[in-house]
C-alpha cells in the first residue's frame, strides 16, 4: 500500500519539483498550500505597498501552486494557519525584537508551523509524512532519523531546520535534498512548470516575503531615532533610525561610512536607545571566544555527557567553526571556541554539526570574551569610560 504524503506547495520551485519526485517514486501524494499571514488583519499595509495591486504576491503563489498541481494532476489543498503563524512565531519575533534581540523566524517556522501545525493537520487527515522542498535529506532509522546537509552546499537549509523535533523529524521527506539548485531548475523546466520554472527565489521573513524592514516592522514596534557611539572614544559619531532595527556585526545602513570608517554594530542599549560601534573588521570588541545556547533540541537521544567535539554554524552561511560543547543541563550548552569568532549574536542561532549530520542547534544567549560577557563589557565601558 501506498505511502500517504502531503506535500507543502509554496508556489516556488523546488515544492514543485519535490512533488513531482515524490509522485515518481510512488508515493500517494496530495499538495497543501498553507496560508499563515493575512497582511490585512495584521496591519501590514505600510510596509507591503503590493497589497494595494490587483493580485497580492500571497495569491499569486498560490495560482502558481494551482498550475503545478494541475499540471502534475495531483490534488491540492489550502490550509489556513494564520493565528498559529502570530501566536507562535510572529509574536515571539517581535518580543525578541523588543528585547534588542535578533530572532530567525524561519527556524521558528520550520519548528511551530510547518512540523507542528502542519504536521498535525496532516495526522488528522491520515497522512503517514509530510514533505517539502528544503535542500535537507534525511535518513529514518528503526529508533531515531538523522538530519543530513543538503547536496547543494550553497543551498543547505538545514541549518533552519535545527529546531525540528526528532518525532516530527521521523515524518518528514525532503525529496530534492540530493540534488542542486540547477538540476532543480532544470526538472521544472524539462516538465514544463512555466509557472515556477523561472521564479525567482524567495526572499524576506518566512511566510511574510520582501519587504522594507524598517517600514514593516515599524508597523508593529514604533521607531525612535538615537545616538550612534564609538565604543572606543565613547564620542557620538551619528543618528540611528531605531535602536530596535540594527543587529550585532551589521556594517551597511549605518549612515556613517564616511566618519573613517568601516564601522560595525557591536551593541545596543534598548533602554537608552544607544546604538555602540566600533571601527575595522579587526577590533576585539566584534569578538568572542564563547557562548551560552539554550532551549537546544538535539536530535539524537543520546547526549554527549563530557566535552564534545564538533563545529558549529552561529548564523546562516556561515563557515563552519571547531567548536568544544558540553551540556549543562538538559537544555543548556556552554560552547568553546578558541580561534574566536565575529558577531556571535544574542538570539540568533547556534547550529551543531558532525560532519554532515545535523546534531541539533539552540538560541544564543549571551557570548563572551576571555569569560566576560560581551554585554557586560560595554555597559563596563560606558559606565567607567574604560
Amino acid at each position: 500500500m501506498k505511502q500517504k504524503v502531503l506535500l507543502g506547495l509554496s508556489g516556488g520551485v523546488d515544492s514543485a519539483v519535490a512533488a513531482y519526485l515524490l509522485k515518481e517514486a510512488g508515493y500517494d501524494v496530495t499538495c497543501a498550500f498553507m496560508r499563515n499571514w493575512d497582511a490585512y488583519a495584521n496591519n501590514d499595509i505600510l510596509g507591503n505597498p503590493t497589497i494595494s495591486n490587483e493580485v497580492c504576491p500571497q495569491e499569486q503563489d498560490f495560482m502558481d501552486a494551482k498550475a503545478v498541481a494541475e499540471k502534475l494532476e495531483l490534488p491540492l489543498l489550502r490550509v489556513d494557519f494564520v493565528k498559529e503563524y502570530w501566536d507562535h512565531v510572529f509574536q515571539y519575533f517581535l518580543s525578541e525584537y523588543e528585547k534588542g534581540r535578533t530572532p530567525n523566524p524561519d527556524i521558528l517556522c520550520n519548528k511551530y508551523i510547518k512540523f507542528d501545525a502542519f504536521l498535525n493537520y496532516a495526522n488528522k487527515m491520515g497522512f503517514d509524512m509530510v514533505a517539502m522542498g528544503h535542500y535537507a535529506q534525511v535518513e529514518h532509522g528503526p529508533k531515531e532519523s538523522r538530519l543530513i546537509r543538503g547536496a547543494d552546499t550553497n543551498k543547505d537549509q538545514t541549518y533552519f531546520l535545527a529546531q525540528v523535533p526528532q518525532q516530527s523529524l521521523q515524518h518528514a521527506l525532503f525529496p530534492i535534498g540530493h540534488l542542486e539548485k540547477h538540476e532543480v531548475r532544470q526538472i521544472a523546466k524539462e516538465l514544463h512548470l512555466d509557472s515556477v520554472s523561472a521564479k525567482k527565489d524567495s526572499t524576506g521573513i518566512c511566510f511574510i516575503g520582501e519587504r522594507n524592514f524598517k517600514a514593516f516592522l515599524s508597523n508593529y514596534l514604533p521607531s525612535k531615532d538615537g545616538d550612534i557611539v564609538d565604543i572606543e572614544s565613547l564620542e557620538v559619531i551619528g543618528r540611528h533610525a531605531g535602536v530596535l532595527y540594527y543587529t550585532i556585526g551589521q556594517r551597511k545602513g549605518l549612515g556613517i561610512g564616511g566618519n573613517k570608517g568601516p564601522w560595525f554594530v557591536v551593541g545596543k542599549d534598548v533602554e537608552k536607545n544607544v546604538l555602540y560601534v566600533t571601527n575595522g573588521n579587526e577590533s576585539d570588541w566584534l569578538f568572542t571566544n564563547s557562548c551560552i545556547v539554550s532551549g537546544v533540541n538535539w536530535f539524537s537521544n543520546e547526549r554527549p555527557s563530557e566535552d564534545y567535539a564538533c563545529t558549529a554554524k552561529f548564523r546562516y552561511r556561515q563557515a563552519d567553526n571547531a567548536v568544544v560543547l558540553r551540556f549543562i543541563d538538559d537544555n543548556t550548552v556552554f560552547v568553546r571556541y578558541s580561534q574566536k569568532v565575529a558577531a556571535v549574536t544574542s538570539g540568533q542561532e547556534a547550529v551543531f554539526y558532525q560532519n554532515e549530520t545535523c546534531l541539533g542547534g539552540g538560541v544564543i544567549e549571551d557570548a563572551f570574551i576571555d569569560g566576560q560577557s560581551i554585554n557586560e563589557r560595554i555597559k563596563k565601558r560606558v559606565e567607567n569610560g574604560k
